[in-house]
């Protein structure tokens, strides 16, 4: 099916890895010209080039901390800039994985917290607030929030769980502010997924307990229905849908792409 991206332009927060990167690499594999946000300028470039040089697309790299409202705001403006004025898509990614806040309730830091609910949920809000006059003067835009599925059960650390579960009402008030001028906004809900990161960490598990990494990752996967780890790209195909314009029907809807991980049933 063509998801009618090609041309479009699109803001991948947190794209120097993982899911980011996925999604940069997907969005420019279907035609958008795409800016990939990050902290860190070397690592951001690095992928930037990887991407582009892999799908032959245009990647540009700017940096960005989500915690600041004036980085976010240049960031923006220089992505317009970079892609002739017009920035179609957002893709909200920019986050700690799984969260700074852990431990026992004695060990958890309001700082950490905080820092976790800056970077996500208001990081999030400043992207979105500084796209949306591009989108509305356009009549056309998507913003694709990417959370994590501790929304939807106990989370180990405290604030994993918060700030995805935050992320769904944020979703839910940007489709309705936004939705007449023509902007669709969703949220989508990784669970376990497959990234760069996973290797190295599943073979220092196995290595730590003495069996085989094919063990560890039978584990892994056995935590959802499909009994398979879901691939960084997958998911990312999954966020692509949803900032294309074949994702009409569908806003302030959130989704799980998790591979069927869970037993909650929703109506």
């Amino acid at each position: 099916m063509d998801m009618e991206l090609n041309g479009k332009t699109a803001i991948v927060t947190g794209g120097s890895r993982g899911i980011g990167k996925a999604v940069a690499r997907v969005l420019a594999s279907d035609g958008c010209r795409v800016v990939i946000t990050g902290r860190y300028a070397d690592t951001l470039s690095d992928a930037a080039e990887e991407v582009a040089a892999d799908t032959g697309g245009s990647v540009t790299p700017i940096v960005c901390d989500m915690t600041s409202t004036e980085q976010v705001n240049a960031m923006v403006a220089a992505a317009a800039d970079t892609m002739g004025g017009r920035i179609d898509i957002l893709v909200n990614n920019a986050a700690a994985p799984g969260g700074l806040a852990r431990g026992a309730l004695n060990e958890i830091r309001d700082e950490d917290v905080m820092l976790d609910l800056d970077t996500k949920v208001m990081g999030y809000l400043r992207c979105a607030r500084a796209v949306a006059p591009y989108m509305q003067q356009q009549g056309w835009g998507r913003i694709v929030n990417v959370g994590g599925l501790s929304a939807r059960r106990g989370a180990s650390n405290v604030s994993a769980g918060v700030r995805n579960s935050g992320l769904s009402n944020l979703t839910k008030y940007l489709a309705e502010e936004l939705g007449a001028s023509g902007v669709c906004v969703n949220l989508v809900h990784p669970g376990t997924t497959r990234t760069e990161r996973s290797g190295p960490m599943y073979a220092e598990q196995a290595e730590r307990e003495g069996v085989s990494v094919e063990e560890i990752e039978r584990r892994v996967a056995a935590g959802n229905s499909t009994r398979r780890i879901v691939d960084a790209e997958e998911l990312a195909w999954v966020v692509a849908f949803f900032a294309s314009p074949r994702s009409i029907a569908i806003s302030g809807e959130t989704i799980a792409a998790g591979g069927g991980a869970g037993l909650n049933v929703y109506h």
